[in-house]
């Protein structure tokens, strides 16, 4: 039942970002790097950090103790920068945001499906980018690492929609399966 969440959520992930994706490709780069007084600046800022949050989890998921060689999945990070700060810009332009973003997301569902049951019962040990540890469960740490993302892209919903930007239906419900009674 957990991973069927989780698989959920990659998929959920990797729909709206594709969805910010297109949004933004009409907006010139100008535009798209305007400070909107957001929590990153602007709209590629928040983008941005999105993408650093995502590399310094994954890199961290990769880390777990039942993997001492890695998530097999996960193996293009080696080929990935490495942020050092939440702030740090990747991508400069809207196209090498978009490209990177989708071949992050296409890393993602393979390694929720390489993920077990038994993994998220573990606990991980990280350092964040102040050089702090902690130990933490793995499980809620995958959650982290889509809350992330819904709260940002929020952020940038906003600040596209300000801009008369629809990026159409953002809710998770639309990917929910319809039941019988």
């Amino acid at each position: 039942m957990i991973k069927h969440n989780f698989e959920l959520m990659a998929e959920y992930n990797a729909l709206m970002n594709q969805k910010f994706c297109d949004s933004i490709s009409t907006i010139s780069n100008n535009i798209l790097w305007q400070d909107q007084k957001a929590f990153f600046g602007s709209i590629l800022g928040t983008l941005n950090h999105l993408m650093v949050g995502d590399l310094i989890w994954l890199n961290r998921f990769n880390q777990h103790p039942s993997y001492p060689k890695g998530f097999k999945s996960l193996t293009p990070l080696r080929d990935l920068p490495l942020p050092t700060l939440l702030t740090q810009v990747l991508y400069k332009d809207k196209e090498s945001f978009s490209s990177n973003r989708q071949n992050l997301d296409q890393m993602i569902m393979p390694f929720i499906n390489e993920s077990n049951e038994d993994d998220y019962s573990k606990v991980l040990r990280y350092q964040n980018t102040k050089n702090n540890t902690f130990h933490k469960s793995f499980l809620m740490l995958l959650q982290h690492l889509f809350n992330h993302q819904t709260h940002h892209r929020g952020q940038v919903t906003t600040l596209l929609t300000q801009m008369n930007i629809n990026v159409g239906e953002t809710d998770l419900l639309m990917l929910m399966p319809e039941l019988d009674d």
